[in-house]
């Protein structure tokens, strides 16, 4: 089976007859692991739809998806291949979204060794999972402390970091840099790219921003539910 992110013939339909709209109109994609692709396009395109089916959020009209070498999703196939998508989202994907929506009650490194221990890891495996991550990303020194106490780039770190707990072998972010200035926006594309390097994950950004979008050596422009790939300028920001 193919790893990473691998999307065939994919399309998403609201509604019937007069009044259906096609979200998706059999989207094509391949993500490798270890890469960090790039998703653009205009508001109503598709993309929050295409993340949505590729969350196990919402399920697609017809197509076929595979992450991690395994089929999730396949219509000819009577569709989902789990009968717990909530397990699937837990442990097999990893999220980042534009507001790091950290737990404020629980410190950085509960934050992070949360989602282990909803999955049945012990808490000492857990917490040393998350203080690793947290070493990786250079917040170890905020371990102990509250998400109120963080900047915001620091929060961001922390939750690619919770998103990494579980080793997924997908990760899907959501405007992860849309309220970060250029210098933290850089930043986080920087460690993303480490990441995917580092734990062989495929990432896949959805993103208007400007500032980051030079550095994707692949993109893939949606417009009208419909993908195109292109190389990107694969800008260095090492």
């Amino acid at each position: 089976m193919d790893d990473g992110i691998h999307i065939e013939g994919l399309s998403k339909r609201y509604g019937e007859g007069d009044t259906a709209v096609d979200a998706l109109k059999e989207v094509n994609m391949r993500i490798a692991p270890g890469e960090v692709v790039g998703l653009v396009g205009p508001s109503g395109s598709g993309k929050t739809t295409l993340l949505k089916c590729l969350g196990a959020v919402i399920e697609p009209t017809r197509g076929r998806m595979t992450l991690g070498g395994e089929v999730i999703y396949d219509s000819d196939q009577g569709g989902w291949k789990t009968p717990d998508l909530r397990a699937l989202r837990r442990d097999r994907i990893g999220f980042i979204f534009q507001a790091p929506y950290l737990i404020p009650f629980l410190d950085v490194t509960d934050n992070v060794a949360l989602l282990p221990m909803l999955a049945g890891r012990a808490n000492a495996p857990s917490r040393a999972r998350a203080l690793e991550l947290l070493q990786a990303l250079d917040v170890a020194h905020r371990a102990k402390a509250q998400p109120s106490e963080l900047s915001g780039g620091e929060q961001q770190r922390v939750s690619i970091a919770r998103a990494l707990a579980n080793q997924p072998p997908v990760i899907l972010a959501d405007e992860p840099t849309a309220p970060l200035d250029s210098q933290r926006a850089l930043a986080v594309v920087r460690i993303l790219n480490q990441m995917a390097s580092q734990y062989q994950t495929a990432i896949i950004v959805v993103t208007h921003d400007e500032k980051i979008i030079p550095t994707f050596k692949r993109i893939y422009h949606i417009r009208d539910g419909r993908t195109v790939e292109e190389a990107g300028e694969g800008r260095d920001i090492s």
